[in-house]
C-alpha cells in the first residue's frame, strides 16, 4: 500500500484510425516520463480516435494494441490505462483496459453508449461496475459519456479515484469540466479526466481540458489545448482520508438500484 500515487496524463492528438502510428508516438512520449510514475492515463480509443468504423479498427485482447499496452507497462514498471475497440464473443465493446506493471489486465466495458454519434448501433454496453485495486488504491474506471450519469459512478463501493478517459468535443467542454468536478465533490474522491486534442476524421474539434480534481472538486491540474504530457501528479491518501473524516458527507448518501440495460 502506498500513501502517494504518482500519475501521468497524456493528452494527445490522435492520428485517425492509425494504431501503429499512434502507438509509435505514445512510445516516444512515455519514454520521456519520470521513472517514478506509477500510472499512465491515455485518452478514450487512444490508438484510433473515436470511430464507429469497427470493421477496420476492432481488435482482440491478444491484438497489437493490448500487446503494446502490456509490453509498455512491463518495460516501464508502471500501470497503463486507456480504452480500445475490442471484439469478443461476436460483440464490440468500447473497452477500458488497465494493465498492471506485471502485465496483468483488468477491464471495464463502457456502459453508456453515445447514441448521438451512433455508438449504440455498433457497440454493446457493459453492465458491470468495476473497482481496480492498485497499490492499495481503489480505482473506478469509466469512459467518456459515462460522465453524464452520476448514479453509475455513485461512491457506494468505497473507491478512492474515479478515472474518465474521453474523446469529448470542444463545443461541450464546459460540461466536461463542470461534471468532472461535480463527480469529485459528490463522491468525495479524486477524479482524473483525460481527453484528446486536435481534429478527428469526422471533423470534430477537441480542446483537451484534461484535469485532476481533489475530493472537494478543487483543480490540482488543468491542461491546455495542446498535446501535452503532465508528469508526476501526486495523489495523497492522507489528504483524502482527512477530508472524508472531517466532512462525512458520504455517510448520508442515498442508495440506488441500478437495472441492466436491455
Amino acid at each position: 500500500m502506498t500513501n502517494n500515487l504518482n500519475v501521468a496524463l497524456i493528452q494527445s492528438d490522435i492520428i485517425w484510425e492509425s494504431p501503429l502510428r499512434n502507438l509509435e508516438k505514445y512510445s516516444q512520449e512515455i519514454s520521456s516520463l519520470d521513472k517514478s510514475v506509477e500510472l499512465i492515463v491515455l485518452p478514450e480509443m487512444f490508438a484510433t480516435g473515436f470511430t464507429t468504423n469497427v470493421e477496420n479498427t476492432k481488435q482482440h485482447m491478444d491484438g497489437e494494441i493490448v500487446s503494446w499496452m502490456r509490453n509498455t507497462a512491463i518495460a516501464n514498471d508502471t500501470a497503463i490505462f486507456g480504452s480500445v475497440i475490442i471484439e469478443e464473443n461476436e460483440n464490440i465493446f468500447n473497452r477500458a483496459i488497465f494493465v498492471f506493471p506485471n502485465g496483468e489486465i483488468e477491464i471495464y466495458d463502457k456502459r453508456h453508449l453515445f447514441s448521438l454519434a451512433g455508438e449504440d448501433k455498433d457497440f454493446s454496453p457493459g453492465n458491470i461496475r468495476k473497482i481496480i485495486n492498485y497499490k492499495g488504491w481503489k480505482i473506478m474506471p469509466l469512459v467518456c459519456y459515462d460522465l453524464r450519469f452520476p448514479v453509475w459512478s455513485r461512491n457506494d463501493l468505497d473507491y478512492d479515484i474515479l478515472i474518465y478517459v474521453a474523446n469529448w468535443p470542444r463545443k461541450r467542454s464546459y460540461a466536461w469540466q463542470t461534471l468532472l468536478k461535480a463527480r469529485a465533490i459528490e463522491n468525495m474522491s479524486y477524479v482524473i479526466g483525460v481527453n484528446r486534442v486536435g481534429i478527428d476524421g469526422n471533423n470534430y474539434k477537441y480542446s483537451g481540458d484534461s484535469l485532476v480534481a481533489d475530493p472537494l472538486g478543487v483543480e490540482i491540474l488543468k491542461l491546455k489545448e495542446d498535446s501535452e504530457i503532465s508528469n508526476n501528479i501526486e495523489l495523497n491518501r492522507d489528504d483524502l482520508v482527512k477530508t472524508r473524516n472531517h466532512l462525512s458527507f458520504l455517510n448520508d448518501k442515498d442508495i440506488f438500484e441500478i437495472k441492466n440495460i436491455s
